[in-house]
């Protein structure tokens, strides 16, 4: 990560918050520390009925947009490498209505991760093009809805 922490995640609750409650200080791999951290906060969110899980999804996409705009632009640094609410949000999404095992845990992981970094069309398309936070958010929604379709495939066939 070339860009450093702002001080200001340490003592300003919404950079915090955006920087995945201090995961994307993180030196190296910023992205995937914040992915990790994530993993704890969707235990609270699996067992959770389909529709509250998606109306949490919703709610933690719509403070996402606004978490990753306000501290983007407090920073003026668009989508900097240690916000990661981004990445919660993403994994998350892979994550919807898979069953509580670790291996299915550690795919959605793998698989958000591959595609967040990868960013096949059109992720790599919305990263380039849409800014803000609904920028920053968006193409980790979409990486999350890839790996989302590939893991729900799998359950369908093999589960």
């Amino acid at each position: 990560m070339t860009e450093k922490t702002p001080a200001s995640v340490w003592s300003n609750p919404v950079h915090f918050a955006a920087f995945g409650f201090g995961s994307g200080a993180a030196p190296v791999a910023p992205g995937t520390f914040g992915t990790l951290a994530a993993v704890p906060l969707w235990l609270f969110l699996a067992p959770l009925s389909t529709d509250a899980y998606l109306l949490a999804l919703i709610v933690a996409f719509v403070i996402g947009v606004w978490l990753c705009d306000q501290t983007s632009a407090d920073i003026g640094v668009h989508d900097h490498g240690g916000i990661v609410w981004d990445e919660f949000v993403g994994l998350w999404i892979a994550l919807f209505a898979v069953p509580l095992h670790w291996f299915w845990v550690l795919l959605g992981f793998a698989l958000f991760r591959l595609f967040d970094i990868w960013k096949p069309w059109p992720i790599g398309w919305v990263d380039r093009r849409v800014s803000g936070g609904m920028g920053i958010m968006l193409d980790d929604v979409i990486a999350g809805v890839y790996a989302l379709v590939i893991i729900q495939c799998l359950l369908y066939f093999f589960y």
